[in-house]
């Protein structure tokens, strides 16, 4: 293995550009990560990216465990009949799943859904989403990129509580407009609040609308 050639000394071009962008976006969002070039898989359709996700939850019991291992394998649908279709997989330790879940409720309704209106939006929404969770808010947000419309479609079809929206104006002002779905009251807050305090500025549309 010491001697062996690495993958990344023979990366296209393409290739390169798409596992800088992969690591842009762990950069943006203060996720730790390892590049491994020993790292392989069993099977031959991955292309671009592999990983592990691994935890040092203390359910575990100390030290990192593996909690899910995968990749992309843009083609796979193809050879297998399909249309052509990107795609990303993974294997999870199904009860190593469980364990880092128990304790936590599912909540009937989604709390926030975050909408890019281009694609200079995708990674401030992507640090957005990162921080509200760490607030412990429940967030979605497309990775399709779709058109604006189709998103508020999906916040719709999810039941959002709170849509935020940023575009090329909120992203030149720092700003980004939170709407109640239940009230249409819609406001522009500054981005750094909402990933500070998400409660305090929902309690603000709520007064609002009293």
């Amino acid at each position: 293995m010491a001697d062996a050639p690495k993958i990344l000394d023979y990366l296209t071009p393409a290739a390169t550009a798409h596992f800088e962008a992969v690591q842009g976006f762990l950069k943006d969002l203060g996720i730790d990560f390892e590049i491994d070039a020993d790292m392989v898989r069993g099977l031959d359709y991955y292309n671009h990216t592999i990983f592990e996700v691994m935890s040092n939850d203390a359910v575990f019991g100390g030290g990192y465990t593996t909690v899910l291992a995968g990749g992309r394998y843009n083609g796979l649908v193809e050879e297998l009949g399909g249309p052509e279709t990107p795609g990303v997989g993974f294997a999870m330790g199904v009860e190593r799943a469980m364990l880092l879940l128990s304790g936590q409720k599912v909540q009937e309704s989604l709390p926030v859904y975050i909408v890019a209106i281009d694609s200079a939006a995708q990674g401030p929404a992507l640090r957005l989403a990162h921080a509200l969770r760490l607030q412990g808010v429940e967030v979605d947000m497309d990775f399709q990129g779709r058109k604006p419309k189709a998103q508020f479609k999906s916040a719709n079809k999810d039941n959002a509580q709170l849509v935020m929206t940023l575009g090329e104006s909120e992203l030149q002002a720092g700003t980004i407009q939170v709407k109640n779905m239940q009230s249409g009251v819609q406001k522009e807050f500054k981005q750094a609040e909402v990933e500070a305090d998400l409660s305090k500025l929902a309690a603000q549309l709520e007064a609002d609308h009293e």
